[in-house]
C-alpha cells in the first residue's frame, strides 16, 4: 500500500469514525454503581470487543480485573522475527456532572462549529476510534504484532487494571507501548506527553473544643477549628505569589520541553479577567516541573444556617500533584508534616493518606520515538513537539517496572479545547483522522525499525 493510499484510506474512514463514536457516546459507561447502573460499563466494553474482532484482532475478550471492573484484552501475533506493539484506551468516561451546564446531551454525540461534542468525545472514546480507524486503514497489512487493552475503571482511579498486569504479565509483553490517553499541545500539533505528574492526596482533620459553643460568650479566646484550618492551609502557597510551598519538597523546577503560552492557558482554563495566575516562572514549569496544591473541598457549618457558635471541628481534603524526581511516599510525608506544623494554638489535628501515585517520565531515545517523530512530521508537517500532563496515570509506572525494555509513549486525540472532565467535552474530528494517520504510519514503519525478535 502507498503511502497516499494509507491517508485516503483514513479520509474514506472518517464517516464511520463518526458512527462508532455516535454509538460509543450513547452508552453512558460511568464505573460508578452508585451513580450509573454496572451494566452500562459492561455494554461499553462489548461493543468495544465487538469492534476489535471485526477490525482483525484475535481472541478478544473481556476479562474481570480486582476491583470488578471489566477490560478488553485482545492480540494478533507479529509475522516471525517482527516487534509488537501494545494500544491502550479506557472505555470508561467521567459522569456528565451539571446536565444544565451542557449546551447540548452529554450523550448523544453532537457537531456544532466543526467539532464533536459528547462526553467521552475525547477521553477516551475518541481514541478508541482513533486506534479502530489506524487497523481499519491498515487491514491485513500489518507487519507488526498487537496487543490491545480497553480499560474499565480508569475514571474512577480504583486500580483494577493495574493489579491485574502484576498479575498477568505475559498478556501485556510489547515493545512499545502506546498509551493513548493524552493529547495534543494544541490542534495541529504532534505531541508525545513524556512527564506525568505524580498525586497525593489527603485529609486534614483540625478539632480545638469538644462542642459547639456561643460565639457571643465564648469567641476571642475559645479556639475557632475553621479558623485554625484556613490559617494551616494558606502557608501552602506563598502570601505574594500564590506559589505552592510545600517544606521539605523543591518548589522551583524547571521545564525543558514545549511551552504553554500564557494566554492561551488562560483560555483554556477559563481564568477570569483581572485574576492573576498563582506562582512563578513560566507556565510550563508551574504545570510540569513544579508541586501544585489544590484545596479540593473543606467540610464546616455552611452560610445558609449556620448558627452563632464557634466551630469546634473542620477539615479539608487537599490535593498535591508533583513532579518526576520527587518519590511519592516523600510527597505525602512532606505535605502530611507541613500540614501538622501549619495548625495553630496546639489544636488537635490528623492528615490521613486519601490516595497517592508516583510521577512518571518516558526515556525518548528509543526507536519508537524516532519513528513517531517520523509519522507525526509527515502527517503535520512539523517536527513532534514534547508535552507534560497534570494528571497521573498510575498504569504507566506499572507497565514501566514490568517492561523496562518496552518503550512507552502516550500520546492521543486530546488537546486543551477539549475539555475534558468539564461539562461540553468535545474532540476535533481532523484530529482523529491526523492521529490514526499517525498511528498507522507509525505501526507499518515500526516493523522495520524496532527490535527483531
Amino acid at each position: 500500500m502507498r503511502e497516499t493510499e494509507l491517508a485516503d484510506r483514513i479520509a474514506a474512514l472518517l464517516p464511520r469514525a463518526h458512527a462508532d463514536l455516535a454509538e460509543l457516546v450513547a452508552i453512558p459507561s460511568v464505573a460508578d454503581p452508585r451513580q450509573y447502573p454496572p451494566e452500562e460499563c459492561h455494554r461499553a466494553a462489548q461493543w468495544v470487543a465487538d469492534a476489535f474482532t471485526d477490525a482483525g484482532l484475535q481472541d478478544v475478550r473481556l476479562v474481570r480485573t480486582p476491583d470488578g471492573s471489566q477490560a478488553v484484552l485482545g492480540h494478533r501475533p507479529p509475522p516471525p522475527g517482527a516487534p509488537t506493539v501494545l494500544l491502550y484506551c479506557h472505555y470508561d468516561v467521567q459522569p456528565p456532572l451539571d446536565d444544565d451546564a451542557w449546551t447540548t446531551p452529554p450523550f448523544t454525540l453532537t457537531e456544532r462549529d466543526g467539532r464533536w461534542y459528547g462526553r467521552g468525545t475525547a477521553d477516551c472514546k475518541g481514541n478508541i476510534v482513533m486506534h479502530l480507524t489506524a487497523l481499519r486503514a491498515l487491514g491485513d497489512d500489518l507487519p507488526v504484532g498487537i496487543r490491545f487493552v480497553a480499560e474499565g475503571s480508569e475514571e474512577q482511579g480504583t486500580g483494577g487494571l493495574e493489579q491485574y498486569v502484576v498479575r498477568h504479565p505475559e498478556d501485556f509483553v510489547a515493545d512499545a507501548l502506546l498509551i493513548c490517553d493524552t493529547g495534543n499541545a494544541t490542534v495541529g500539533t504532534g505531541t508525545a506527553t513524556v512527564s506525568l505528574r505524580g498525586l497525593a492526596n489527603v485529609v486534614v482533620t483540625v478539632r480545638t473544643l469538644t462542642g459547639e459553643v456561643h460565639s457571643g460568650m465564648f469567641g476571642g479566646p475559645a479556639p475557632d477549628a475553621l479558623g485554625a484550618l484556613i490559617q494551616a492551609l494558606s502557608t501552602l502557597r506563598d502570601p505574594k505569589t500564590g506559589a505552592t510551598r510545600v517544606d521539605g519538597l523543591d518548589c522551583e523546577g524547571l521545564w525543558d520541553g514545549v511551552g504553554y503560552d500564557e494566554e492561551q492557558f488562560r483560555a483554556d482554563a477559563g481564568v477570569l479577567d483581572g485574576v492573576r495566575l498563582t506562582g512563578t516562572g513560566t507556565v510550563a514549569d508551574r504545570l510540569w516541573a513544579r508541586p501544585a496544591v489544590t484545596v479540593l473541598g473543606i467540610d464546616c457549618p455552611p452560610v445558609v444556617g449556620s448558627s452563632a457558635s464557634v466551630p469546634p471541628t473542620a477539615r479539608a481534603r487537599v490535593s498535591l500533584r508533583f513532579p518526576p524526581g520527587t518519590d511519592s511516599h516523600v510527597a505525602v510525608a512532606a505535605l502530611t508534616a507541613h500540614l501538622r506544623a501549619a495548625v495553630p494554638w496546639g489544636a488537635h489535628v490528623t492528615v490521613e493518606t486519601e490516595s497517592s501515585g508516583s510521577a512518571f517520565r518516558a526515556a525518548t531515545d528509543g526507536p519508537a520515538y524516532t519513528t513517531l517523530d517520523q509519522a507525526m512530521t509527515e502527517v503535520y508537517g512539523k517536527p513532534m513537539a514534547y508535552l507534560g500532563q497534570g494528571g497521573s496515570i498510575p498504569l504507566c509506572n506499572i507497565l514501566a517496572e514490568q517492561y523496562p525494555q518496552a518503550e512507552i509513549v502516550l500520546m492521543g486525540v486530546e488537546e486543551p479545547q477539549c475539555l475534558i472532565h468539564a461539562p461540553n467535552e468535545s474532540v476535533d474530528p481532523a484530529e482523529i483522522a491526523h492521529m490514526a494517520h499517525v498511528e498507522a504510519l507509525f505501526l507499518r514503519r515500526y516493523a522495520t525499525t524496532g527490535p527483531r525478535n
